[in-house]
């Protein structure tokens, strides 16, 4: 199995500027290349990654996408003086050529299909190309918005001619919409090409009517094309968050890539000039975990665009530390998407209705008139509150408003790093009551139970909830195995662990015995049968989410949400829906502490779909997880362990969506949305 995180860079790629005045390519500078590796040296991050070596990209490669009558032209640059440069770069768009540009344009390429060459033959699990200069935006036979290659569009070309990639997933966040990208891919069905970007009804560059939602491709690749247009800026890490788990994430799994692409861009990470959005460096880190559950985590990151040093230096080493496996630090500005991102998400699903499934059985209207078009608003939650949310969860100081315009944002960005930056435990994971079967047991702690009394575990429960335990033997010593991990958890000398139970029942108190010893707030999904007790019910420290086959009587609250599918059988895709469109979403929402995931031995749910589950779950509570099983099937426990310490999950081949499981969780969004606002996917 591939293991570690390749790193491309060569300061060789620093040794070309602008060499005139053009405000529009002034930001485009050699720093943006060298602050960022400095960084990446700062927090120790460049020792752990895996060198590769560099080259230069041949003509053939080249080829693969741009013209030959273009590439001839940009192979005379080297010789040009300064006004011939000027006068080639002004036959483009927002672009500059300097005598070096041409060999670290081939350099920047070159780089990017070793990283592939090295994610595809297995000699890294996935890996980020630091490369410059960008290019997403650069067409068949011309240079555009910095761009001078397409590094993105023929790493995927040398993929599917190389090594027979049938599919590929190409996830540009840039904030500017990667045109050159989806033109090439426009009627290509084996790659999928999303993108968010700036685009306020066509007024930000580059201006393209193609840029907005409706342009989801054409002839075969109708589908294969999705466009996430921001109508206003300041966008936050809810609303990125949102397009994820409502729009991406279904889609993607539903296209089931083999390699996937990032054309990550950070000029939409919060300080950014060009961008002026609001995300926050981990939002990244957030990003590329949720993508690493797809294609067997076969990723590709490749550098676009960032033009705040800081912002995007910071942003970059958190995807890295993602990369790697470090723990996702907690997101901890409000996660409740704004009114333009929910209408933009909504239309979106509109117009993909007719081409994915996870679609095809809810209304999905069109807002017709976008509150953006109505009244000239602006952002309705400024960079200054933004700022101010991230910082310290309050969005009303003024003095943040300076934060993002002035020399203070360095300051502010130090500041808000040392509160989010998180380290990892000794150990990764612990098992308790697993048996000494499985091939990882040498990479976890085993654990034995903690010895606990009938006396001491009732002051967890009310008088009527004690019968419960009343003729149990299992009860107890399960409960101690429980108890044992979440205080290794707590206190940070391993990060999650296995618990194997008899009953469910124990997880509940296990939730309870959570917020005793510091927890301050417990998300318990519970897949299977267990009576909930009221007072847990009514306690808003701890989510509760029940995925079970029978209605519960008592009544839901806002904190214990039932999720009651009658028909048994294969119930994976329904899991899958659930998890993108409403676990997630509710979880993101609570931002737990710790995450207890109780699974019963006849849930109907496939092992391969219980990975995913895990995986995803790590992206909360900074990977603090304790996974309690009723089954102690070997198989099971090995692949659960291999989930929790980090290793590929391997592609959900194929799953199917039940209709009345998707009319049961839209009655429950409409019911839950308001309190829950990631839920929000429309604004109708």
């Amino acid at each position: 199995m591939a293991s570690g995180t390749g790193l491309i860079y060569d300061e060789q790629m620093t040794n070309y500027k602008l060499l005139w005045n053009d405000p529009a390519c002034s930001v485009e500078i050699p720093e943006r290349l060298s602050s960022l590796y400095e960084k990446l040296k700062h927090y120790g991050l460049v020792e752990r990654c895996i060198p590769l070596p560099i080259r230069e990209a041949v003509e053939e490669e080249i080829l693969l996408v741009h013209s030959l009558g273009y590439l001839e032209a940009v192979k005379s640059t080297p010789s040009m003086n300064v006004e011939d440069l000027k006068t080639f770069s002004n036959n483009y768009n927002d672009v500059y050529f300097h005598p070096n540009s041409y060999h670290c344009a081939k350099l920047s390429l070159g780089g990017t299909l070793q990283l592939v060459d090295a994610v595809m033959l297995g000699k890294v699990r996935n890996g980020i190309a630091l490369v410059r200069p960008p290019g997403h935006h650069s067409e068949e036979g011309e240079a555009c918005g910095f761009c001078i290659f397409n590094n993105v569009a023929i790493a995927a070309e040398y993929a599917k001619k190389k090594y027979g990639t049938a599919k590929i997933l190409i996830v540009d966040w840039d904030v500017h919409h990667g045109q050159g990208i989806q033109h090439r891919f426009l009627e290509d069905p084996s790659v999928l090409y999303f993108s968010w970007h700036r685009y306020e009804h066509q007024q930000f560059w580059p201006n393209l009517r193609e840029s907005d939602y409706d342009a989801i491709g054409e002839g075969k690749g109708t589908g294969f094309n999705i466009n996430v247009p921001w109508n206003k800026i300041g966008m936050e890490n809810s609303d990125y968050l949102a397009v994820f788990f409502h729009i991406l994430l279904p889609m993607a799994y539903e296209f089931n890539p083999e390699l996937i692409l990032v054309s990550a861009g950070f000029d939409s990470a919060i300080g950014d000039p060009e961008g002026e959005m609001c995300a926050t460096p981990e939002c990244f880190a957030h990003l590329t975990h949720l993508l690493k559950s797809l294609a067997n985590g076969k990723i590709c990151i490749v550098l676009e665009g960032g033009y705040n040093l800081c912002s995007l230096s910071e942003s970059v080493c958190m995807t890295v530390r993602s990369l790697l496996g470090d723990p996702v630090p907690q997101l901890v500005s409000q996660m409740a998407p704004c009114v333009s991102a929910i209408e933009t998400i909504q239309n979106v699903r509109a117009v993909h209705q007719d081409h994915w499934n996870y679609l095809k059985y809810q209304d999905n209207k069109f807002v017709k008139e976008p509150s953006t078009k109505k009244v000239k608003l602006g952002n309705e939650r400024s960079p200054a509150e933004s700022v101010d949310q991230a910082a310290s969860g309050d969005a009303k100081s003024v003095e943040a408003k300076e934060t993002t315009v002035d020399k203070d944002f360095d300051d502010f960005m130090d500041s808000h790093m040392k509160k989010v930056l998180v380290s990892a435990p000794p150990v990764r994971t612990a098992l308790a009551g697993c048996g000494g079967k499985i091939s990882k047991l040498d990479q976890c702690l085993q654990l034995e139970g903690k010895k606990i009394t009938r006396e001491e575990v009732s002051t967890l429960m009310r008088i009527s909830d004690r019968a419960n335990m009343k003729d149990d033997e299992s009860f107890l010593p399960s409960l101690g195995k429980m108890f044992a991990v979440i205080d290794k958890i707590t206190r940070k000398e391993v990060r999650n662990g296995i618990v194997v139970s008899p009953t469910l029942l124990p997880s509940v108190f296990a939730a309870q015995y959570c917020t005793t010893v510091g927890v301050n707030r417990v998300l318990l999904l519970l897949v299977g049968e267990a009576d909930i007790p009221t007072d847990i019910k009514d306690n808003e420290s701890i989510l509760v989410v029940q995925i079970c086959r029978k209605l519960d009587e008592k009544m839901q609250t806002s904190h214990y949400i039932p999720i009651c599918w009658k028909e048994d059988g294969k119930r994976d895709g329904d899991l899958l829906y659930a998890l993108f469109q409403f676990i997630l979403p509710l979880a993101y929402g609570h931002q737990p502490d710790l995450v207890i995931l109780a699974v019963e031995s006849n849930s109907g749910i496939q092992v391969v779909t219980l990975t995913h589950l895990t995986h995803l779950l790590q992206g909360l509570s900074e990977g603090r997880i304790l996974a309690i099983f009723q089954d102690s099937d070997v198989d099971l426990m090995e692949a659960m362990a291999s989930s929790l310490l980090g290793d590929p999950v391997i592609p959900v081949e194929s799953f199917v969506y039940k209709q009345e499981s998707v009319l049961v969780l839209e009655k429950l969004r409409q019911e839950l949305k308001k309190p829950w606002k990631l839920l929000q996917n429309r604004v109708n």
